[in-house]
This record gives structure tokens, C-alpha cells and sequence, in this order.
């Protein structure tokens, strides 16, 4: 399979115009940061590109530095991809094409499913800790991905979610009920569902851990697997067929969807 170019860079030179536009105007990264009512730290990181400019900040920084709305431009211009932790990248680039996307979850609710007090409160429990801006870049990251499923011709959607991931309590009881009705909407369309695996429900086929199944617009079949802060694509044809078949034995043996949906109610309150 051909390899994409990788983009490599943007926020590199991103920072490098924040930087240059800084100087222009004879400001310490100290004195900006003042001006800007932040940490120094988080100006160096900018600057460095290991911190992405985000558009709030890009129309700030265009007001304090007078470059003419040049920064705030620039990041609408930005490619999704371009705003997701660099790990990622390589997923964001086809799951925005994607024509299918299968996910088994066993800690949290998928990324594309949640809501954004949800992704926030998964980020803040993050340890060690990071920093609050570093935490929003990566919220509303992760909210611009779920745009997939506005897409003229969105993507076949399924998840199987661990019951155990919904009944552990994220931001608190308003937030989970919140994340539930979500569930709830974006798979209500005939593209979409959702299936639970009862806690009790053991042995199963993934007892190894999650897993995430796409197919690309010339049907070709990826594999994404997840551990802490790493990201592996498999590309395997042999390997891609054994978790094809361990995803199907998985929607086998875990609750149908309308009983997925009853539990889930269940838990709302609403049955």
C-alpha cells in the first residue's frame, strides 16, 4: 500500500511568525505573555510549535501584535489533521474519508461519540496533569472530528462500548447523563449503532483490549490500536482479517441494539 506524504511542520511555522511578529513589535516573551495573560511557558510552546495556536488565541494575538488578522487566517486555513497531537495524525487522516468506522471501547467513550464536558473531563483526569491550554487544543480537536458525521455522505458508523466505561462516572453524574443522550442521537440514524457488552458477559473475543476498524474510499482495511499515548496502524492484510473476525464475533455477543438502547435508557432514568 502506498505510504501518504507526511506533513510535518505547520505549527513549527506557526510559532516561528508568532514569534517573528513578537519581535516586530519589541516584545519579550515575558512582556507578551503579560499582554496576553498567560504563562511564559505557554508562549515559549507556541512559539517552539509543540503548542498549537488556537483560533481564539490566533484573534488575540492578531489584536496585541497588529499583523491584520494574518495569524487567525492562517489557522482557519489549518487542516483538521494539523490540529491533533502529533500521534494522531496518522488516524485523523483517514477517518476524515473513512467509508466505515468500527470501534470496541473498554475505558471511555469513544472520542467520536463524546461530548465535549465529557472529552474535557477525560483530559483533566489525565496524569501527569497538562496544561489547561494544551487541554482545550486537544477538546476542540477532538470536536471538529466528529464533523465525519455531517458529511454529505457520512460514514457507517458501529460501536461496542464495555458496560463497565458507562457506568464509571466522568465529570459527574450531569455530564454522564448528558454523554448518554449523545449516544443515544448519533446513533439513531439508519448508518449508525451502538451495541453494549454486559459486564458479565466474559469470556468474549477482546478481552486483549480496544480496537478501531476503517475502510478507506478505495476499500482498502485499516486496524488503529490505542495504548496510553501511542497509536499503531496496522496495515497487515493477514492481521487486519483476525480483528475483522474477533470485531464480528464481539457484535455477536454483546447486547443487541435495542437492548443496548434499553440498558442505556435504564441508566437515563427513562425506562
Amino acid at each position: 500500500m502506498a505510504k501518504r506524504p507526511k506533513k510535518v511542520g505547520s505549527w513549527q511555522a506557526v510559532g516561528a511568525l508568532v514569534a517573528h511578529y513578537r519581535k516586530r513589535r519589541g516584545l519579550t516573551q515575558e512582556q507578551f505573555a503579560e499582554l496576553a495573560n498567560m504563562h511564559v511557558d505557554t508562549i515559549g510552546s507556541i512559539e517552539q510549535g509543540r503548542l498549537a495556536l488556537q483560533p481564539d488565541r490566533a484573534e488575540q494575538f492578531d489584536e496585541l501584535l497588529d499583523t491584520g488578522g494574518t495569524l487567525t487566517i492562517l489557522i482557519r486555513k489549518m487542516p483538521v489533521r494539523e490540529r491533533i497531537v502529533q500521534f494522531a495524525q496518522g488516524l485523523v487522516d483517514h477517518e476524515q474519508e473513512a467509508l466505515s468506522i468500527l470501534s470496541y471501547e473498554t475505558q471511555v467513550v469513544p472520542g467520536q461519540l463524546q461530548t465535549r464536558d465529557y472529552c474535557r473531563a477525560v483530559f483533566d483526569y489525565r496524569y501527569p496533569a497538562i496544561e489547561s491550554e494544551t487541554a482545550e487544543q486537544w477538546v476542540n480537536a477532538r470536536m471538529e472530528r466528529q464533523l465525519i458525521w455531517q458529511r454529505d455522505r457520512p460514514p457507517v458508523g458501529h460501536f461496542v462500548l464495555e458496560e463497565s466505561l458507562l457506568r464509571r462516572v466522568v465529570g459527574g453524574p450531569e455530564v454522564m447523563r448528558q454523554q448518554f443522550r449523545q449516544i443515544l442521537e448519533v446513533t439513531e440514524p439508519i448508518h449508525m449503532s451502538f451495541q453494549i457488552m454486559p459486564m458479565d458477559r466474559t469470556p468474549h473475543a477482546s478481552l486483549d483490549g480496544p480496537m478501531l476498524l476503517l475502510e478507506t474510499p478505495e476499500h482498502e482495511r485499516l486496524t488503529y490500536l490505542e495504548v496510553q499515548r501511542a497509536s499503531f496502524l496496522v496495515e497487515d492484510p493477514d492481521e487486519i482479517s483476525g480483528y475483522h473476525h474477533k470485531y464480528g464475533m464481539l457484535r455477536s455477543q454483546a447486547l443487541s441494539p435495542d437492548e443496548s438502547a434499553r440498558l442505556l435508557k435504564g441508566l437515563l432514568g427513562e425506562t
